[in-house]
């Protein structure tokens, strides 16, 4: 690539024509200069000296400058006005790489890559050297950073509280086949996004004991002394709308030491101890969720969710009070969604501050306090309603538990009143666990102190009413609504498918990404428009041979783009069963053995995702994968006709290339296990076909794209409730089925193993003498679908059609339209114009 060359390392550009604003100006000449501006003064470069990364830093600055223009007036006219707001807290946002989003969301995405050509940049390797950042992990983080973009393009003011994670879950890479995980260094470059603000910080307590006493107008008082203080220090991240000048905030705490240096202790020679209390309380926003299995994991979980939790609030009530406004009418002001059960601590702590710091009376602090949160739940699994051992939860936050125990008390009473002889209701509907251990229950405290409860998919909400909260649905009914999940089609589709997003926008306009759900059904009447058709067919295979590409250069594997790209990415679980998939991928190949000159349709089956640290049998799934993938791609009677890739290192940068690849969607999940998935909206949202389960949103998917264009197998959550009611004997199928006892039988017998015969052993005895998530019941049904696969995907006209059909009924699955239910259902909010005077950007 030819590039510019200056005169002199310290020559500077010419100053734009019409003296545009350097630092706000959308101008090509304005945006280079700017650009060249921040490699100078910010970066301390020159061009002959400018790093990749320089470069980087300085187009991002840049970039940041102009939604920063934005962010001041949002603020303003929040500050101006009395209007109501959401606070969204969450233990997770996985924001994803933000120079490509944000270019996006400013509408200056060719202009900024124009500056960056002149200057002898390439704007795409750029967006490549940017890191992830490390702030979540799966669909809850994913979520959120959905959410949180699409609050701003609807113009509905909010803020994201959250954590600053040093240090993310881990990088993932495949060594000999096995996940090993690696520190996740995501701030080691620097991170141009954040705005650093050490004066707003608050100190969060831990431990100690409290003294309980009457002031001098005789009121009961009680006075917490934390054993331990740490300070909560905000760094502050920018989230602009889609072309509207509304910029909301990302507010995300570092943990820091009241004091990090202890002098004395210095003096005298204790260097470790000089330390101490700044390492220990690092800790804290040093890595995001801990391997909790042991006792000192969990103490530092309860004290991240803490002590964010604890920021966020006192920040809003800093906020409520500079507005001029009373705290008896906080909620009036905050509308504050605890995103699963990680915040719902915030519960106790709101009541702490409203009654132990600002002297209201309980019944005043209580209504204040129901009336603020709302409550979404993200799970069907009992084990991931979190719940925290008695005696931790007292040696932490010993104040806390009292407060409980008096919610608790108060709530039990009305209990009893309205259900006098169910005993067994009561202890089900208690704060504390007091059935062997004790534990507090953290989905109980947030049910109790919410005024709203949300499922996140139509069958999840009703299976929160009917089996995981049904005592809850019986006492409080009007909690209870649906709010199906959605993702935001300017990151899944207009920025990682832009072909497709052209195609699209040619055909129909560009409204569509406002507004999927109303303009995205016109593209129906192109399904046999046969030059429209083909350039889909294009398109779908240029995204496959740059995903190809990809695999290539991090696999060493090369594969046939004109395959099928059979695709699951996810968080390795064995309820979201990729061994399922695995065993499918086994069943092909003993066919192929079987008759190596049989006529099959070529696939290339895709895995990724990570395994927690501690999940052993999801981790032996992925070496399972891997050695699958070793046999079958090195096999000659194989012949190329089946590969099998597992990418590792599964994030958000890495999916902007794989949900555009995919022609099939694997979403297998036991029915009645996931709660919805946002994967399989954008895997339909960039044209692939969906093979899945009666589970989560997939049911939601098959009724929008209509059941002629989903491939659906398995058993119902009814038919999964009464096999197990009954009695399910997977080996029963087993012996029924000679292809699966053949797939069994080969893992078994070291088939994909030589040197270590037992290796998969624990695997196959899960399956054979236990299979919780009924694998054995669906493999039938889950092959017999694929074969339904094979022959639609012969038939080229009729999957493009389908594929089109997919993306065209889509629409009620954009983030935008989630958003506005919680606006209108849960949050009484609405959308506030920010106006900035033209004049200034241009």
């Amino acid at each position: 690539m030819k590039k510019t060359v200056s005169k002199s390392p310290r020559t500077r550009q010419p100053v734009p024509q019409n003296h545009q604003p350097v630092r706000t100006s959308f101008a090509s000449a304005a945006l280079r200069q700017a650009i060249m501006d921040n490699l100078y003064f910010v970066q301390g470069r020159v061009r002959r000296t400018a790093t990749r990364n320089d470069w980087y830093m300085a187009v991002a600055q840049t970039v940041r400058d102009r939604i920063v223009h934005r962010w001041m007036r949002t603020i303003e006219t929040y500050m101006e006005n009395k209007d109501k707001s959401v606070s969204y807290l969450s233990a997770e946002f996985l924001i994803g790489p933000q120079l490509g989003s944000n270019l996006i969301s400013l509408g200056i995405y060719d202009e900024v890559k124009n500056a960056v050509d002149r200057l002898g940049q390439n704007l795409d390797e750029l967006l490549e050297h940017e890191e992830e950042p490390g702030l979540g992990n799966g669909g809850l983080g994913r979520l959120a950073a959905c959410f949180l973009e699409s609050l701003a393009s609807l113009e509905v003011l909010g803020v994201g509280y959250g954590i600053r994670y040093e240090f993310g879950i881990f990088d993932q890479e495949i060594r000999k086949g096995w996940q090993v995980e690696v520190t996740d260094k995501w701030l080691r470059l620097g991170n141009p996004w954040e705005i650093p603000r050490p004066e707003i910080a608050f100190l969060v307590g831990f431990g100690g004991h409290t003294e309980h006493s009457s002031d001098h107008q005789g009121r009961y008082t009680v006075r917490w002394i934390p054993q331990r203080v740490v300070k909560g220090v905000a760094c502050d991240m920018t989230v602009p709308g889609y072309k509207v000048n509304t910029v909301n905030l990302l507010r995300l705490w570092k943990s820091e030491a009241t004091e990090s240096f202890d002098f004395q202790a210095f003096n005298v020679g204790d260097y470790y101890k000089a330390v101490e209390d700044k390492v220990s309380s690092e800790n804290i926003s040093k890595v995001l969720y801990p391997n909790d299995e042991s006792i000192h994991g969990k103490r530092l979980r309860l004290e991240q969710q803490y002590f964010f939790v604890s920021c966020s609030l006192q920040d809003m009530i800093r906020v409520h009070l500079n507005r001029g406004n009373e705290l008896q009418d906080f909620h009036k002001r905050y509308a504050v969604q605890l995103n699963d059960t990680h915040p719902s601590i915030a519960v106790a702590e709101l009541m702490r501050l409203l009654v132990d710091d600002y002297a209201i009376d309980w019944d005043v602090a209580w209504d204040v306090t129901r009336k603020t949160f709302a409550y979404t739940n993200h799970t069907l699994l009992p084990e991931a309603l979190e719940k925290w051992p008695l005696p931790l939860f007292s040696s932490l936050l010993p104040r806390h538990l009292e407060i409980i125990f008096e919610i608790n008390r108060r709530f039990l009473e009305d209990v009893r009143t309205r259900f006098s002889a169910d005993d067994g209701r009561v202890a089900r509907l208690s704060l504390i666990e007091e059935s062997g251990e004790k534990f507090v229950r953290m989905a109980n405290l947030a049910c109790v102190g919410s005024h709203a409860i949300n499922g996140v998919a139509a069958l999840h909400t009703e299976l929160l009413k009917r089996d995981v909260l049904s005592d809850f649905y019986e006492l409080f009914p009007e909690k209870f609504l649906n709010v199906t999940n959605g993702v935001t089609p300017r990151r899944w589709l207009l920025l990682s498918n832009p072909r497709l997003s052209q195609h699209i926008t040619q055909a129909i306009g560009t409204r569509w990404i406002r507004d999927m759900e109303s303009h995205l059904p016109k593209l129906e009447r192109f399904v046999n428009d046969k030059e429209f058709c083909e350039e889909w067919q294009s398109i779908k295979r240029e995204n496959k041979t740059r995903l190809a590409s990809i695999m290539r250069h991090r696999t060493g594997l090369v594969v046939n783009p004109d395959s099928m790209f059979d695709i699951q990415v996810k968080r390795l679980h064995e309820y979201k069963r990729q061994h399922l998939n695995a065993l499918h991928v086994v069943t092909l190949y003993n066919r192929i053995k079987q008759n190596p000159n049989m006529d099959v349709v070529p696939r290339t089956v895709i895995f990724a995702g990570k395994a927690a640290p501690g999940y052993f049998m999801a981790k032996l799934i992925i070496k399972l994968i891997n050695s699958i993938a070793e046999v079958i791609n090195n096999d000659p009677d194989v012949g190329g006709r089946l590969k099998v890739v597992f990418l590792p290192d599964f994030n958000v940068k890495n999916a902007q290339s794989v949900y555009p690849a995919a022609d099939l969607s694997e979403q297998i999940s036991t029915a009645g296990k996931e709660a919805s998935g946002t994967g399989n909206m954008k895997f339909s949202m960039n044209g692939a076909l969906t093979i899945g389960t009666l589970d989560g949103a997939n049911i939601e998917i098959r009724e929008a794209v209509g059941e002629e264009n989903f491939f659906l197998f398995g058993l119902t959550a009814d038919n999964v409730q009464k096999l197990k009611k009954q009695g399910y004997h997977p080996m029963q199928y087993v012996e029924e089925n000679g292809e699966l006892r053949a797939v069994l039988e080969l893992i078994k017998n070291g088939g994909f193993s030589p040197k270590e015969p037992n290796l998969f052993q624990p695997l196959i005895d899960s399956l054979l003498y236990h299979d919780e998530y009924m694998l054995m019941a669906d493999y039938e049904s889950y092959i017999s679908c694929q074969d339904e696969v094979d022959k639609a995907y012969r038939d080229r006209e009729r999957w493009t059609r389908m594929s089109i059909l997919n993306v065209a009924r889509i629409g009620r699955f954009s983030s935008d339209r989630s958003i506005r239910d919680y606006a209108k259902k849960i949050w009484g909010l609405k959308p506030v114009k920010i106006e900035v005077k033209e004049s200034s950007l241009r």
